[in-house]
């Protein structure tokens, strides 16, 4: 508890004129306390040491590095390997779509390609996963064209 006679440190010291009169802030005289702070703030302005520099712009940069650089290409990498592999296994899944209807045309029709006729079930395959990969290549090309012109 402080004497009722002193104002606390910091404070500017009661106006002596009116109640309702205040002082301007130009007319005040600077504290003692405000005084002894003005060092003190210019020992806080000082920088750091060089090597905390260095080692908060290496901080800096690690971390910049990661989140600017390094995550999207892990993204992307994961995009693409997905994207690789989605590509492989509906490759494999087409091939093996001709190779069943291939076989099919081969045993389930007997003797009607037997003989000189024994390519006709290659050709036939061909010109199905032809037709197959013309309507995926149409539909493709129709849902850009909707998806660029709304």
């Amino acid at each position: 508890m402080e004497p009722t006679g002193t104002p606390p440190a910091g404070t500017p010291p009661p106006s002596r004129e009116g109640e309702g009169e205040s002082t301007s802030p130009a007319t005040d005289a600077p504290t003692q306390s405000a005084a002894a702070a003005a060092p003190a703030s210019a020992s806080a302005r000082r920088p750091p040491p060089l090597p905390q520099l260095v080692t908060e712009l290496r901080d800096l940069v690690v971390t910049y590095v990661r989140q600017q650089t390094l995550v999207p290409l892990q993204q992307l990498g994961r995009y693409v390997g997905f994207g690789i592999l989605g590509s492989l296994l509906l490759g494999f899944g087409v091939v093996f779509l001709g190779m069943s209807g291939l076989r099919a045309l081969q045993t389930e029709t007997s003797d009607t390609f037997s003989g000189d006729w024994s390519w006709v079930p290659y050709v036939l395959t061909f010109v199905a996963l032809l037709l197959g990969a013309a309507l995926v290549w149409l539909a493709r090309t129709a849902r850009r064209a909707e998806k660029e012109y709304g």
